[in-house]
């Protein structure tokens, strides 16, 4: 293990301080949690020295989201702490969204940009109240569709603090169904500003695993509870008169909403956002869910793209469940069946972050990941969107 042995940071699991990495569980149902967590170790010693990992604090890790737990990442909420939580769509990583130092300490963990604003999440809709300006067809929105998966940007009240909106005027809220989620907030009696766990710009974490490599020593608490639902984060509207705007494409999708009032598809859902764009939403204006290898996307039939990627090894591959001779590749991932965009979205990110890894310990064997176009119907949209993202725009058309 070398370095990390050393590393100033521990993990405090429960009531036990450790030094990495943790001894074996007692309990059979943690084993797996326990791979994980030596693989996580691992790579931390392959890629860093203490020197570079920079890792301060003592992250308490809850590898069973019961009573005692919730409690004690509630309480590290109210005190101005970081906790790592699931949700339905992806890991959070969360503080208290009435406390500007605590919302700060946010973009400092993940190196975001100051001008990406935060989403609060609320334990209940009515809640909104408190600190945004709500309206009959917020309201409505939250009746179809929370808890769950729909954030609504609305106007903000002067109890949300300026760092959380990015000096913005809106604040966005939503109500997380995952039940630790919930019960998170509840326990903490604060609302809750959470983007994804993961350092800015890389694929978001959608697994335990990929949260700890992510904010192992940079949040006070992650509490471990498997793999989340959707896999991707949550769909972002804005209110337009009686409809509303898609700002960011996911679980409830433009056929959902327009069940419910007119819904407007904005051009930056398909491609880059000029520079100088003010983003109300996350996911708008800067690169995301990128892996540090180039990454592009190929737009063509199953022949074209056989014949282009034909001579290439030095890659890896993101197909689909009847790509045989693509999957019979070393470095190649399918996202499931080529009409199942659910399959894809719960995959997507896992996949992208496991071919980060892959690269790093590959020794420069993977030097570009090349991914199949999705469809861009119902939760394919929002599939298309991060992949087209992590991929910078580059599309190469085949036919």
């Amino acid at each position: 293990m070398g370095s990390s042995r050393t590393a100033k940071t521990r993990i405090k699991s429960e009531n036990t301080v450790l030094l990495s990495p943790p001894p074996a569980p007692r309990r059979a149902r943690d084993r797996v949690l326990y791979i994980n967590l030596i693989y996580t170790f691992n790579r931390f010693a392959e890629k860093h020295t203490i020197l570079d990992m920079k890792l301060e604090i003592q992250t308490i890790l809850f590898t069973e989201p019961d009573g005692d737990a919730i409690e004690r990442a509630g309480e590290i909420l109210r005190a101005g702490g970081l906790v790592v939580f699931p949700t339905e769509t992806v890991y959070g990583l969360g503080a208290d969204a009435t406390d500007g130092s605590a919302a700060a300490k946010i973009f400092a963990a993940k190196g975001r940009p100051a001008d990406n604003p935060l989403i609060v999440h609320l334990a209940e809709p009515a809640d909104a109240e408190r600190y945004a300006v709500t309206t009959e067809l917020y309201f409505r929105l939250a009746e179809r569709f929370m808890p769950g998966p729909l954030t609504v940007v609305l106007p903000k009240r002067e109890t949300i603090p300026a760092t959380v909106t990015a000096g913005l005027d809106t604040v966005a809220v939503r109500v997380p169904s995952h039940p630790t989620a919930h019960a998170l907030i509840k326990a903490a009696g604060v609302p809750v500003a959470a983007p994804s766990a993961n350092i800015s710009g890389r694929p978001s974490p959608t697994t335990a695993r990929h949260a700890i490599e992510n904010m192992y020593g940079r949040a006070d608490c992650i509490i471990a509870a498997g793999d989340c639902d959707f896999g991707v984060e949550s769909t972002v509207v804005k209110l337009e008169g009686e409809g509303v705007v898609v700002l960011r494409p996911g679980a409830v999708t433009p056929e959902m909403l327009g069940e419910l009032c007119p819904v407007r598809l904005p051009d930056t859902l398909y491609k880059s956002a000029s520079a100088d764009v003010v983003p109300e939403s996350p996911g708008m204006k800067y690169r995301h869910y990128a892996p540090d290898v180039p990454m592009y996307i190929l737009d063509g039939s199953d022949s074209s793209v056989k014949n282009f990627l034909r001579d290439k090894t030095d890659c890896a591959i993101i197909c689909f469940d009847g790509d045989e001779e693509l999957l019979a590749r070393e470095y190649a991932f399918s996202l499931g069946d080529r009409a199942d965009s659910a399959s894809h979205a719960h995959r997507l990110f896992a996949v992208l972050n496991d071919i980060g890894g892959i690269a790093h310990k590959a020794d420069g064997k993977i030097k570009a990941i090349y991914a199949r176009m999705t469809p861009k119907e119902g939760v394919g949209l929002a599939v298309f969107n991060r992949l087209i993202k992590a991929a910078g725009y580059n599309v190469i058309k085949l036919d």
